[in-house]
């Protein structure tokens, strides 16, 4: 049973609304909001356990990062972080809730997977979590286990159109998965690059000597994530399926997207920080310091970047989300000297996204309720967490922010809580911090101080899209 919990004097700021209120959180839930200074607010000053003075700061609901590998396999090695490392980053960076995704192996039942990523996370976690379900092997099988798992709450699925003989699945493969998902209610997530061409175009540069890892945003082109985006849109129209997706980091996959919500289709797009604030100059940076911003999709030459934040303003671009993957530069990064292929894909980001966010702000590239709204309302919206999570609303489970618009921060590895020796931002000044964090009503980040627990993060079963 968590304390009665006043927090006052702030500014709520929601997807939909910014009011100067004081919230009565109760048995980990938001119970109700009253103007500052009301008699009702202060009736509940004498009756609250623990009054926190939210004074010059903003009360925003917990980020909800609907993209995360923890502890994910990938090239031989594994992402870093751990649930419990990554959840209590996740909670430092403002973020209580995460979606992760559970791997099938070829081969392998649905299950089998899901019930390995449940006893990675079981136990484990600061804040609460969910899945999607990584669909390798497409086949009758899989494709009957997809209506139990949506029963079960695991109600959206990633499909990749890249790393043949890995996670690839063919367009007959996709189409037969969106198919299902039609019927289920379950949302297709796409990893939109198109793989076999890329595979062509590595072994090309690698036979000319190309081995540094810029030539990694060379190879997988913006022209090949823009075909893919484009087919998967028209095999999901086919099908009758909504689509979301994933990592969009070029402006002519960006395009592709808004032609096709134009047309009135239930299509969707997530970008990333990474993609926002970085670029192919990282990947260029000299004596291998490149590798550590190998992801997929890649980086872009800067000038992506005015598209995506377009497309964040136009509502093309719905959420980011962080595409959490972090292998440390020395040991894991380094599997790839000499050869950029065998460069582990993915990036830290899961502690730096609200903050970035709130940099952009700041910038003007969005307004406050937009950088809620991408972070925190949407994302809980598309996968079926809303109102639970994304918004602070009576009835809401109590994920809170205590945010400090005006404390300045130099974001570093020195400082971060990541499970990983290197920032993809080292050295980025930027305006807001988090002060203080609950989850359920209870205390994770208490004045910049952790006060949480692995195992206090719960699974938390999900709705189909409430999107749509």
């Amino acid at each position: 049973m968590s304390i009665r919990t006043l927090i006052r004097g702030g500014l709520v700021v929601t997807a939909a609304d910014e009011l100067h209120a004081d919230v009565l959180v109760e048995d980990g839930r938001v119970t109700a909001l009253a103007a500052h200074g009301s008699d009702t607010a202060e009736g509940w000053t004498a009756s609250a356990g623990r009054v926190l003075d939210a004074t010059g700061k903003y009360v925003i609901p917990g980020g909800v990062d609907a993209h995360t590998h923890m502890e994910l396999p990938f090239g031989g090695t594994f992402a870093s972080d751990t649930f419990e490392t990554g959840t209590r980053a996740a909670a430092w960076g403002g973020t209580t809730t995460i979606v992760d995704f559970a791997v099938q192996s070829r081969g392998r039942a649905l299950r089998e997977g899901l019930d390995a990523w449940y006893d990675k996370a079981d136990g484990k976690c600061a804040v609460d979590y969910g899945f999607h379900m990584i669909l390798s092997d497409v086949n009758e099988h899989t494709l009957k286990e997809m209506d139990l798992l949506v029963d079960e709450g695991i109600t959206s699925f990633k499909l990749f159109m890249a790393y043949p003989g890995v996670f690839y699945s063919d367009d007959g493969q996709i189409l037969r998965a969106m198919q299902r998902a039609s019927g289920n209610g379950g949302l297709i997530m796409m990893h939109a690059e198109n793989g076999t061409a890329i595979d062509v175009l590595v072994e090309q540069a690698l036979a000319r000597g190309e081995t540094d890892p810029r030539h990694h945003g060379e190879v997988r082109k913006a022209l090949l994530e823009a075909e893919a985006t484009h087919r998967a849109i028209r095999l999901a129209q086919v099908a009758g399926s909504p689509l979301y997706v994933v990592h969009v980091s070029a402006e002519e996959a960006v395009a592709e997207l808004a032609a096709a919500r134009d047309q009135g289709l239930p299509v969707f797009g997530e970008t990333c920080p990474q993609y926002l604030f970085l670029s192919t100059d990282n990947l260029a940076e000299p004596d291998f310091e490149g590798a550590k911003y190998v992801c997929s999709t890649p980086l872009r030459p800067r000038e992506h970047q005015a598209a995506l934040w377009r497309g964040l303003r136009t509502d093309d671009l719905q959420v980011v989300s962080t595409d959490h993957c972090p292998f440390c530069f020395k040991g894991q990064k380094e599997l790839g000297r000499g050869d950029f292929s065998k460069i582990p894909n993915g990036l830290p980001g899961v502690e730096n996204r609200m903050d970035l966010l709130h940099q952009a702000v700041l910038d003007g590239h969005i307004t406050r309720r937009r950088w809620i709204e991408i972070a925190c309302a949407t994302p809980a919206r598309m996968f079926g967490l809303y109102p639970q999570k994304g918004t602070i609303a009576p009835g809401s489970d109590a994920d809170i922010v205590l945010y400090d618009p005006h404390a300045e921060q130099v974001i570093s590895a020195q400082t971060h809580h990541m499970n990983v020796d290197y920032s993809a931002y080292e050295g980025k000044r930027v305006t807001g911090r988090v002060d203080t964090v609950l989850s359920r009503g209870e205390l994770v980040i208490d004045r910049r101080e952790f006060t949480g627990r692995a195992g206090h993060g719960a699974f938390v079963p999900r709705s189909t899209s409430q999107y749509l």
